[in-house]
């Protein structure tokens, strides 16, 4: 009998609860797996879990998860139970340290499940450390933001971290909406895709042998 994707989705989060494959298990109080609609069409990837994070089990819950949804909402017209909301890494590194190279590869396996039980149509990464993985490019955001990139069957769109729009100016804040709005676009434009109603086949006239029949 086929696992629905939503208990699925929560059989591999119960998995990665324990998980003690890298050096941040031995620092953080719980694991930050994701959070949102298993079957959403749009996926946020960020960096990691901050002390928040960390402290509640749940994504961008802090100042720059508040500057989310409030974007998201504004640009989209999404709250965060239409959406879904992970990171590259699970467990928070100390200090909010940049996660490493090996625990970035660790952690890999569980976001890959993830992208391949929710399936999005879009995925919008934040920041640097989640385009780089997922686009497997050495290129910076300011680099490689502004445009839409194929991935596993839907698109990719890169945009800056909420983080960095708080330190940020007028411009980012601009850049990243101009981003949101793409996805909404893309979305709706996949959707679209997938309405479209395929004519019926057209039956074959009959034939005079046929009409009497």
């Amino acid at each position: 009998m086929e696992v629905p994707r939503p208990a699925e989705l929560q059989l591999v989060a119960d998995e990665a609860a324990t998980c003690v494959r890298c050096r941040l298990a031995e620092t953080r109080t719980q694991v930050v797996f994701g959070v949102g609609d298993p079957d959403a069409d749009l996926l946020f990837v960020g960096e990691g879990p901050g002390a928040e994070e960390d402290r509640l089990g749940e994504p961008f819950v802090g100042r720059s998860g508040k500057l989310l949804d409030q974007l998201v909402l504004e640009e989209m017209g999404l709250t965060r139970d239409q959406f879904h909301i992970a990171n590259v890494v699970k467990c928070r590194p100390p200090d909010n340290r940049d996660p490493q190279p090996d625990e970035i590869a660790a952690c890999n396996p569980w976001l890959e499940r993830q992208l391949e039980l929710i399936q999005p149509k879009v995925v919008v990464t934040l920041g640097n450390f989640a385009m780089r993985t997922l686009l497997q490019t050495r290129d910076g955001i300011t680099k490689v933001r502004g445009s839409t990139y194929p991935f596993r069957g839907g698109l990719l769109i890169p945009t800056f971290h909420p983080a960095a729009i708080l330190r940020g100016g007028a411009q980012q804040l601009a850049q990243m909406r101009a981003d949101l709005v793409r996805a909404k676009q893309a979305i709706a434009a996949a959707t679209a895709a997938v309405d479209v109603e395929v004519p019926a086949e057209v039956a074959p006239a009959p034939t005079d042998a046929t009409l009497f029949d």
